[in-house]
């Protein structure tokens, strides 16, 4: 099969990549991405001579760009978005940009050349749940989107569902819980915690450290992907989540106590706009349907995450 990667370059698309490749000898990957901020040829350096692998720089809003590269491809895999919250609010029109008309330029190229499509969301796009509280996102869950960043995914979504509907668009999607793992930007959650406390600096944590997530290991996500890619049913949607509750301060505890760091180095800041308080996933569906299920064990997950950032400091 050969693989449009939108976002490749990026955290989750990064793994994506390096997984296909570990899994599927005969895989060939076109990697389209634009290489802001957040995306890296370092996080793709040992398969950068891979013949079945290509590397194109550009914008998934450029349609001629899009179009030609989708019509190389069998499959396209669509990761390419802004994702920081801070950053959506300060500036929402780039999120817009690309998670809206970027979603929607791939979209038209991929009922053109009559491809399959899999879009990669999130949980925040069902807004927040109660803080204590038994409920969980399902793939029913009503869409409440509390900032512009998961507003503009939410959009993206409601897209391929009218692409499916309207033009018959062979697609999928998936709305995934928190990510954490190699490769991923340094500016997120997880990896600010890990390098601010490997230089010994102070960690800040919005509000009190309370808001929940439900994390899970990219490459337990990565393989979810690949599942509902081959055997998931069109037009259906796929929550994945690893049933891993924590709260922020405890993430932040459990990273310093690995680390052999003390909790002095927890500062706490001012909570920013509309932060949502609880996220989690119920993610029967997929494991129902499909037979998936998360692998990593969280603490695990850290221990290896923790060591890649040591090494790649």
């Amino acid at each position: 099969m050969k693989y449009l990667v939108t976002g490749g370059a990026g955290f989750i698309g990064s793994n994506f990549i390096h997984y296909i490749f570990g899994k599927y000898p005969d895989a060939e990957i076109i990697n389209l991405d634009k290489l802001t901020y957040a995306g890296s040829l370092d996080n793709l350096k040992d398969v950068e001579n891979n013949p079945r692998y290509k590397f194109v720089q550009g914008d998934i809003v450029d349609p001629k760009v899009v179009e030609d590269l989708v019509r190389q491809a069998d499959t396209i895999v669509h990761f390419a978005a802004e994702t920081h919250v801070d950053r959506s609010i300060t500036g929402p029109a780039e999120f817009v940009k690309t998670n809206v008309v970027g979603t929607q330029v791939l979209l038209d190229a991929a009922i053109k050349h009559k491809k399959r499509f899999h879009h990669i969301s999130t949980d925040e796009v069902f807004g927040q749940l109660k803080l204590g509280s038994k409920d969980k996102f399902t793939e029913s869950t009503p869409y409440d989107p509390s900032s512009p960043y998961s507003a503009s995914k939410a959009a993206s979504d409601h897209l391929v569902r009218a692409y499916v509907r309207t033009f018959g668009l062979q697609a999928t999607i998936t709305n995934c819980s928190n990510n954490y793992g190699p490769y991923q930007y340094s500016e997120k959650f997880i990896p600010t915690v890990i390098l601010n406390a490997l230089k010994d600096q102070k960690i800040p944590v919005y509000g009190q450290g309370r808001n929940v997530r439900d994390w899970i290991h990219v490459d337990d996500h990565n393989r979810a992907v690949d599942l509902v890619i081959n055997k998931g049913k069109i037009g259906e949607t796929y929550l994945i989540g690893a049933d891993n509750e924590r709260a922020n301060i405890d993430v932040v505890k459990m990273i310093l106590r690995l680390l052999g760091k003390p909790e002095s180095l927890v500062e706490f800041v001012a909570d920013r706009p509309g932060h949502d308080l609880r996220y989690a996933i119920d993610s029967s569906k997929i494991r129902q349907e499909l037979g998936w299920k998360s692998l990593l064990e969280f603490e695990e997950g850290l221990r290896q995450t923790i060591k890649w950032y040591q090494d790649h400091a």
